[in-house]
């Protein structure tokens, strides 16, 4: 997992830089209350919001709570995906957490149209140590967004110290929010709640339609692995697993305890019959070689999944690969055009029937 950020507004990054040591070390008054004021406008007056009413808000998450007093105008999102609910909910994050693809703003093809007028974030890259505080507060925002991510407690307090934090849930495993929980979450912190319920619903819907167009999906199994470090399997708690269930497939019975409390694990050999499914989707680097690679494999190449023509793969890099990990309200759809046809060959009952590769 990558984490990190950054953006725009020179004079108020110069001021930040100043700033930033006394913001560490606690001299300026810490927000790890969650407590905070919003960034002034180049005339020195905090920015109108045509959500004033629904402020203060304070938000519940693993570390206690957080409240915002006011409109966030400055975002820096930590969370990996978080950006794509605040692109959803008509606002530009002033830094990202680059994760995959390499994007400019760290913003996806699916996203990219939410930017309007308005140059892509900062992206901010990982150094393997987690967010990194000097350059987040080089951006002098005023909410830093943890939601989808695996923030520490001492991350989250010395984070707390530059702005307000909001950290994943604490009913959910590290990286295991759901794509709607964040995006309800995200819409509360910023004023929004009735857009982020109407973003919500939208994609419910998609997801709706794709169950009524396809009653095969219903009651079969479905996994998403990949082969790393062996064979990698998404559990419950992963939103790649939650795409499969929330269109009608279940999964295996036995997955939560291979998994345990992570969002996914490596199985053993001797575990491989967790992967005759219905339908098996593969994240895999090349779907041509590492399908014969895998295939190879007796203890996998034996199975129903594979000598019945339904295991599914998925470049990992390319766009569609991007999106099938990213998970967000916008990745979803662009997510769903791509899979569905690729899930509906894999179950229609011939062996024979080729799995259509997107190209994107």
């Amino acid at each position: 997992m990558k984490d990190l950020l950054m953006f725009r507004n020179r004079r108020g990054a110069r001021l930040a830089v100043a700033l930033v040591s006394v913001l560490l070390t606690g001299t300026i008054a810490a927000c790890g209350s969650g407590s905070g004021t919003p960034a002034p406008s180049a005339s020195g007056a905090a920015p109108a919001s045509s959500s004033a009413g629904a402020f203060p808000v304070t938000i519940e998450h693993k570390y206690g709570s957080t409240t915002v007093e006011a409109e966030p105008q400055r975002i820096v999102t930590v969370g990996l995906t978080d950006q794509d609910a605040v692109l959803a909910l008509g606002k530009v994050p002033v830094g990202t957490t680059e994760w995959i693809g390499g994007y400019p703003g760290a913003v996806g093809p699916w996203a990219s149209g939410k930017l309007g007028g308005a140059a892509p974030p900062t992206v901010l890259k990982d150094t393997g140590t987690g967010p990194q505080p000097e350059k987040i507060a080089a951006l002098a925002p005023d909410l830093i967004l943890a939601v989808y991510s695996g923030l520490t407690k001492d991350q989250y307090d010395t984070l707390s110290k530059i702005a307000p934090v909001v950290a994943q849930p604490k009913e959910f495993t590290d990286w295991g929010v759901p794509w709607e929980k964040q995006t309800e979450t995200i819409g509360k912190v910023l004023g929004k709640e009735a857009e982020a319920k109407t973003v919500v619903e939208s994609v419910l819907a998609k997801f709706a339609a794709v169950k009524e167009q396809n009653p095969e999906f219903a009651g079969a199994t479905g996994l998403v692995a990949t082969p790393y470090e062996g064979i990698f399997v998404y559990g419950p708690q992963d939103n790649r697993s939650r795409i499969l269930t929330s269109i009608g497939f279940t999964l295996p019975p036995d997955l939560q305890k291979a998994v345990g409390d992570e969002f996914g694990a490596n199985i053993s050999k001797e575990r491989t019959d967790l992967l005759d499914v219905g339908a098996l989707v593969w994240i895999v680097a090349d779907p041509v070689a590492d399908a014969a690679k895998l295939r190879q494999e007796k203890l996998y190449g034996d199975l129903k999944v594979v000598t019945e023509g339904r295991d599914v793969y998925v470049k990992e890099t390319g766009d569609y690969g991007n999106a099938l990990s990213f998970v967000s309200p916008l990745s979803l759809p662009y997510t769903l055009d791509r899979l569905v046809p690729q899930l509906a060959a894999a179950v229609d009952g011939d062996p024979a029937t080729e799995i259509p590769q997107p190209t994107g």
